[in-house]
């Protein structure tokens, strides 16, 4: 029995030392593949991560602080004529390298050393430039410097350069540059401001900047652009509030390349983000250089005829009756063959220079508001007390060209066909409606180009609007030949974007498409131009359009981009946006058609095409006469095209009429509508005979 119990304690401290040697083995184990691990890790972060840890360090401890970008120049298309450039300012920056904010622990245990410190630099600063600066400009106060410093960050970050004062004199660089030392964190930095052609060259077309804090918060660009930029990698392209952004026009189309690329300093910060010096400083890049189509001489010009004619318009009598109200024009001209616009001039226009430093004061935007805007491609008021037309206006007799092409190839009649003027037309039930020529004019026998040449709506009516309508009467799809009208007023470029290079543009207003009128009463007034406004813009390319015999030209302003080098960036050619293709004997007809008296082209030298127009239009109850024209010359091998609006101006031929000729004109003097210029100094606007400054 004791031998037995012996035994068993045996066996029991031999299992006792198997699984403690167990435990022993199994935490040696386990040491052994834990310091594996940390091993590895550490190796891994030694020779893999650590370069990349280390780069973040360094990103965490410094900051890239932009600065502004020089912005290209946009010239005419001469390529000596400046719209737009910048020309090079200093500008004094300080950047706050302690934190003088108001309620910070650091400012209420060093109150009486902090803040006095500050305002004694804000006073030797505005002694400084007392001394030194404009004497003829106001003097900057210790104040107003404290104001710009914003120590309680308000608007910048600690590390932020702060803008105290631009435009600084030669003896305010010197001396700011030689007495750095005194002044701790101050930078004098060089610095652009945009000028504009004290002519007022275009000045709508051209555009002009804003803030780029202002910018974004009108413009969804912008805005875009902001939420872009915390993931740009590239500094060099990221934009600062007070960076100046093209916001209308040009300078608003071309903005990426205009605009080239921001410097920018690498700051170091410590952990109260406060700038602790400069490491680095990369330059600014300049922005590419914009060529317009427009030339400087025509467009002068242009501005000059639309004035002139304004004023005579309200001191001449037509049909009996001046027109007061008549205080804004509206004109392109637009190469046939190349789609370049040479004038683009929406008149009254102003001094784009208001817009110089990015903002405009509230008394100077008053005096603008109602012209700064492209009433050429836009709809903009006169800014008159009252009801008056807006710049989009009924076409009137204009539409007529295309009326009778319209007619002509859906078989409605042919180019032999006669028609019975009686001076005027009835539909509707029971011949209810009529529609009487201008003045009650009967005009007896005609065909269609004699219909265009007397510009008479019976026949419109008659043989355009009404049999349409009876031809789709029945098919819904259409809506009663509705949307067949439309087809083609689309596909000739009216009421859809004329594809223009400019911002904003207005597609027009159908007024055909109101189902608060028949069908036949909608097609009967748009037969004749009572049913669609449209913009000058629209105009010129239907004009070129019928030139061209069916090509639909893109219209553009900028004919080539290049670099600080003059290197071609890129050139803008021709282009067709869409062709209809009609039999030649129907384009014949129209432009045979196209040529109604305009005393204004008497002694003109060259055969040319032109449709007159009074829109007759109804505003706050009164009907309101518009003068609207298109042309084109030569009528063989067109070479420009012309569209004129002028609101309330009255009669087309009287109103609008003679711009156009002045227009012609000064294109004839330029270039020459045969090809030969008849200015002895005139130069050239072909793309490859542009000569860089």
């Amino acid at each position: 029995m004791r031998k037995m119990d012996n035994e068993q304690g045996k066996d029991n401290e031999t299992s006792d030392r198997k699984r403690f040697s167990f435990r022993i083995n199994l935490f040696f184990f386990s040491s052994f593949i834990i310091f594996t691990v940390i091993i590895v890790r550490l190796a891994i972060l030694q020779f893999v991560e650590g370069p990349q840890l280390k780069q973040q360090e360094t990103s965490n401890v410094t900051k890239n602080v932009p600065l502004t970008p020089i912005r290209g120049t946009i010239y005419d298309s001469t390529g000596q004529n400046r719209l737009a450039y910048s020309t090079p300012v200093q500008s004094l920056y300080i950047t706050l390298s302690k934190n003088y904010s108001d309620g910070m622990e650091e400012k209420r245990d060093n109150d009486k050393k902090l803040l006095p410190e500050l305002e004694k630099m804000t006073q030797k600063l505005a002694n400084r430039f007392a001394e030194y600066g404009n004497k003829d400009e106001p003097k900057m106060t210790a104040a107003q410097i404290m104001g710009a410093m914003d120590r309680n960050y308000q608007r910048f970050s600690g590390f932020t350069p702060r803008l105290i004062k631009t435009n600084l004199t030669p003896d305010e660089v010197a001396y700011f540059m030689q007495h750095k030392s005194e002044f701790p964190g101050v930078d004098v930095v060089e610095e652009t401001v945009r000028h504009y052609d004290p002519d007022t060259v275009a000045v709508q077309a051209v555009g002009y900047i804003k803030s780029y804090k202002s910018a974004r918060e009108n413009l969804n660009k912008y805005r875009n652009i902001q939420k872009s930029m915390s993931a740009e990698n590239d500094p060099g392209l990221i934009y600062m509030d007070n960076e100046s952004v093209g916001f209308d026009g040009l300078e608003f189309q071309y903005q990426e390349q205009l605009r080239g690329k921001n410097g920018y300093k690498t700051v170091p910060i410590d952990p109260r983000n406060m700038a602790e010096g400069v490491d680095s400083v990369t330059p600014p890049q300049k922005g590419n250089n914009i060529y317009s189509t427009i030339n400087k001489e025509i467009q002068v010009k242009t501005e000059e005829a639309i004035t002139d004619q304004l004023r005579w318009l309200h001191s001449h009598a037509v049909s009996g009756k001046t027109h007061p109200y008549a205080k804004t024009g509206f004109a392109v001209a637009m190469e046939v063959d190349t789609g370049n616009v040479v004038a683009m001039a929406s008149m009254p226009d102003y001094d784009a220079n208001y817009w110089q430093t990015g903002n405009i004061s509230k008394d100077k935007y008053k005096e603008i508001e109602h012209v700064y805007q492209n009433g050429t491609i836009k709809n903009v008021g006169s800014g008159q007390p009252g009801q008056h037309p807006d710049s989009t206006v009924l076409l009137g007799s204009t539409i007529k060209p295309l009326s009778v092409l319209i007619g002509l190839e859906e078989g409605l009649f042919t180019t032999n066909t006669y028609y019975q003027d009686t001076g005027a037309a009835y539909f509707g039930r029971n011949n209810s409606s009529r529609v009487r020529n201008s003045s009650g004019h009967v005009y007896g026998s005609m065909d269609p180009a004699t219909a265009i040449r007397h510009s008479s709506n019976a026949f419109m009516v008659d043989m355009v609007g009404e049999r349409l309508y009876d031809k789709y009467k029945n098919n819904a799809s259409v809506e009663q030949g509705i949307g067949v009208w439309d087809k083609y007023m689309k596909q000739f470029g009216l009421g859809v974007s004329t594809g223009v290079d400019l911002p904003g543009e207005f597609k027009g207003l159908l007024e055909y498409t109101d189902k608060g009128e028949s069908a036949l009463s909608r097609l009967a007034y748009a037969s004749f131009g009572q049913q669609g406004k449209y913009t000058p813009m629209q105009l010129a390319q239907y004009a070129t359009m019928i030139a061209t015999k069916g090509k639909r030209m893109e219209p553009h302003l900028v004919s080539q981009i290049k670099d600080t080098n003059g290197n071609v960036v890129q050139t803008f050619k021709p282009k067709v946006l869409n062709e209809v293709k009609f039999p030649d004997a129907y384009w014949n007809e129209v432009i045979r058609g196209m040529s109604t008296d305009v005393s204004a082209f008497n002694g003109f030298p060259y055969d040319f095409a032109r449709k007159t127009g009074t829109s007759q239009q109804s505003v706050g109850r009164e009907l309101k006469d518009n003068g609207v024209f298109i042309a084109f010359a030569p009528r063989q091998n067109p070479k420009l095209a012309v569209a004129v609006v002028i609101p309330e101006g009255g009669f087309g031929a009287w109103s609008a009429g003679p711009v156009a000729r002045k227009i012609f004109d000064a294109y004839d003097e330029v270039y020459g509508l045969d090809g030969v210029p008849k200015k002895k100094d005139a130069t050239t606007t072909d793309p490859n005979a542009i000569k860089q400054p």
